[in-house]
């Protein structure tokens, strides 16, 4: 089945763009756009999910993004962490802040800059995530179960160009 049938199958397949907008920007432009806007509501429906499943220990999904990023990175400081998850150096000094009070950050002064933070996570923090990371990669499974491995793939390797894509221009705004 080819993306425009299953676009049109889908109850939100024109995703507010009018017909005469469209029109004006083309089937390929038009695609581009829904599609942009189909990743903005499917990320946050995923968001919503990971958040019920995480609200029970008083955690969110941003939370855990930044825990994610960190156990990735080792000793970001506040502003690695925020460039890696495509965010403010303030909302990560928010959500960092948030952790060190339940115990699953540790921000010290880098050695080196004492203007610097450095993340650290905790024992605890690993603990907490050795614990639970099965049941939540079974939930994540379940999410994505309507794709086959090669669309799984596909999805994945798409999405790895448009991110690096979306990165750029982020870096290329920055300067």
């Amino acid at each position: 089945m080819d993306v425009a049938t299953i676009g049109n199958m889908l109850p939100m397949s024109k995703l507010g763009l009018a017909d005469e907008e469209a029109a004006r920007l083309g089937s390929d432009g038009a695609t581009r756009v829904r599609t942009f806007r189909l990743i903005v509501v499917l990320a946050q429906e995923l968001r919503t999910l990971m958040d019920q499943r995480l609200r029970a220990d008083g955690l969110t999904t941003q939370q855990a993004a930044l825990i994610n990023v960190v156990e990735a990175l080792g000793t970001p400081s506040l502003s690695q962490a925020a460039a890696a998850l495509g965010t403010t150096h303030q909302n990560v000094k928010q959500i960092a802040g948030a952790l060190e009070r339940k115990g699953f950050f540790r921000i010290s002064i880098d050695k080196v800059d004492a203007r610097i933070r450095r993340l650290t996570t905790t024992a605890k923090s690993r603990r907490y995530w050795q614990r639970r990371s099965g049941s939540d990669h079974e939930a994540v499974l379940d999410w994505f179960s309507s794709l086959d491995a090669d669309d799984a793939a596909t999805l994945f390797r798409l999405l790895l160009l448009l991110e690096s894509g979306v990165r750029s221009r982020l870096g290329a705004e920055v300067q």
